[in-house]
Formats: structure tokens, C-alpha cells, sequence
């Protein structure tokens, strides 16, 4: 079909309307780097259609040793907000990021976290285990921060991050039921989580489970020959015949252990992967806070001899 001139000039005039007021929409929208893909989530979630938010670890991703790229760099320059953990969690990057926040709202969201609520490093002086993301209870108060974080930023939206952090931590009070209901299902003497590196401080004492890492809190603390000859004498003092991978750590630690605990005539099988550090793939159920958590209680409860859905809560495992 051939158009008139006139019609010709209306539909590039309405073409050009149309991409004025795409680039409008996309320029009002706040521009939000996170560090962790459980920090994006959190901001995807409270921030809606008023934010793009852009996660710098992807899966398998160690924030522990992850140093920031000359890409990343550039996005974190150009953020309306920054959000990272903080904690020591980012060791590599922490010394940009504090730079960095003399000039932009970056917030360390983990840092709002009363200290009477952390759990001192072993690995570190002074400092505390980052992992909050290992209990709903505490990921609620991080998510808190992010939504004050975006109202400070942007205090028109204050109404829709209100609206939508409230029904984002109805949800984790769901996760949080089905999580400790899981667990507590597991026998009181099997409750014995040993995982490559020690993550799962804070799951521990949520769920009255002993945590055992091989590595320390941080991933750049070396386990020796020694602290592998140890763990494989405890494996097989107190029968313990489950151990757990994790997604975002090399499995090589583990897989001596139970190749160790072999030699001595004890079987250990691996109880399942578990996620650490790290979300699971985008754009799939367990590449979300909820899913990450869902995925890790469930397979805890149903390796260590609990009771807890297949599909897990939300029938979305399979």
C-alpha cells in the first residue's frame, strides 16, 4: 500500500511520539545496580515498573573473590542507586564501592541489620558473617532497607515501593512458615548440614541444625589436608551420611571428604546442591530469593531424613 504525503508525515510524526515517550519511560524508571542477584531480586521486587535493575553476579557467581570489570564499573558510575551487601561479603570491591558513595546513594543493605541480630567471622576481626540471605527473617529486614533506599532516591514512588515491599514480606513470611516447618521435620539427631564453605551460619541458628564448612565464612580462606582429615573422622565417628555441594563453590573439598570417608569403610553420598552465594538461573523459579530458599529447604529436609514436598512449597521445584 502506498501512503499519501500527508498520511506519510502523520505516521512519522506518531512513530516519533511513540519512541519520545518510550525514552520518557525509560528515563523516569531509576536506574538500580546490585552486586548480588539476591539484593536484585529484592529491588526487582519492592521497585516494579519504577526501576530497571541490573545484577553484576550472575549464577555460580563467588561474590567472596568477584572483582568488578571495566563494564561494571561504568554501570555502577551511571546508577541512580547502588545496592550491595556489604558485611565484607564484596572484598574485592569494597574499597570502590565506599569511594564510589561519596558521590551517589550507594548502601551497603545488609549494614542496617541491628548487630545484636549478626554472628561475629571467625574469619575476620571485627567483622560478621554476611550471609543474611540464609533466613527469611533476617532477608526481611534487608528488604526493608532496599525499599527505604528507593523512597530516598525517588519520593514520588514512595506510595507504589510501600505497597509493593508489603506484599513482597507477606511472602517471605509464607517462605519463612514452610521453611522452618521443613526442618523441623528432620530428626534431631541428623541435623547435621556439612557444606563446602561455611554459609549457612545464620540457617543454623534459625533451624538448630550444626553447621559445618569446610572452608571458613569467606571462600578465600583455604581448607587444609588437616581440616579435610579431621572432617572425615567426624563423618565417620557420627555416621553422618549426607553432605551437600553448593552451586556458587567448587565441589573438589567435598569430593575428597566422601572419597576420605570411602577409605574408611564409610559410605557418604552427596544429599543434594545446594545455593550459597548464589541464585539459580534467570528467568527460572530458583533464579529468585524464594526459589533459592524454597530449593535449599527442601532438598535439607528431604536428604536428612525430614518430611517436605517434592515440587516444594510452591509446587515449582520439578
Amino acid at each position: 500500500m502506498i501512503l499519501g504525503r500527508r498520511a506519510f508525515l502523520a505516521l512519522v510524526t506518531a512513530m516519533g511520539l511513540a519512541q519520545a515517550a518510550g525514552m520518557a519511560a525509560a528515563q523516569e524508571r531509576l536506574s538500580v545496580v546490585a552486586t548480588t542477584g539476591m539484593i536484585a531480586d529484592a529491588a526487582r521486587e519492592v521497585g516494579g515498573d519504577l526501576v530497571d535493575v541490573r545484577a553484576l553476579m550472575g549464577p555460580g557467581v563467588d561474590p567472596h573473590a568477584y572483582r568488578q570489570t571495566r563494564s561494571d564499573i561504568v554501570a555502577l558510575a551511571n546508577a541512580d542507586l547502588v545496592l550491595w551487601n556489604g558485611l565484607y561479603l564484596e572484598a574485592q570491591m569494597e574499597e570502590f564501592l565506599l569511594e564510589l558513595g561519596r558521590d551517589q546513594p550507594v548502601v551497603a543493605v545488609a549494614e542496617g541489620v541491628p548487630a545484636d541480630r549478626l554472628i561475629g567471622s571467625a574469619d575476620y576481626d571485627g567483622r560478621y558473617d554476611p550471609h543474611l540471605w540464609m533466613t527469611p527473617e533476617l532477608w526481611s529486614r534487608v528488604v526493608e532497607t532496599v525499599r527505604d533506599a528507593l523512597i530516598e532516591v525517588r519520593p514520588e514512588g514512595a506510595d507504589t515501593f510501600t505497597a509493593n515491599a508489603e506484599d513482597y514480606l507477606s511472602e517471605l513470611s509464607d517462605l519463612a512458615d514452610y521453611t522452618a516447618e521443613a526442618l523441623s521435620s528432620v530428626p534431631a539427631d541428623r541435623r547435621v548440614l556439612v557444606t563446602a564453605h561455611d554459609a549457612f551460619g545464620y540457617f543454623g541458628a534459625a533451624y538448630d541444625f550444626e553447621v559445618i564448612g569446610i572452608q571458613g565464612i569467606s571462600t578465600e580462606s583455604e581448607a587444609g589436608l588437616r581440616r579435610v582429615s579431621d572432617l572425615v573422622d567426624l563423618l565417620v565417628e557420627r555416621d553422618i551420611g549426607a553432605v551437600f555441594v553448593e552451586t556458587s563453590v567448587s565441589d573438589r573439598n567435598i569430593r575428597a571428604l566422601i572419597e576420605g570417608a570411602a577409605a574408611e569403610g564409610h559410605e557418604v553420598a552427596i544429599g543434594g546442591e545446594l545455593y550459597s552465594d548464589a541464585m539459580g538461573e534467570p528467568g527460572t523459579y530458583r533464579g529468585t530469593y524464594i526459589g533459592m530458599i524454597d530449593s535449599n529447604a527442601t532438598t535439607i529436609a528431604r536428604a536428612l531424613g525430614g518430611e517436605a514436598p517434592e515440587a516444594g512449597m510452591r509446587d515449582l521445584l520439578n
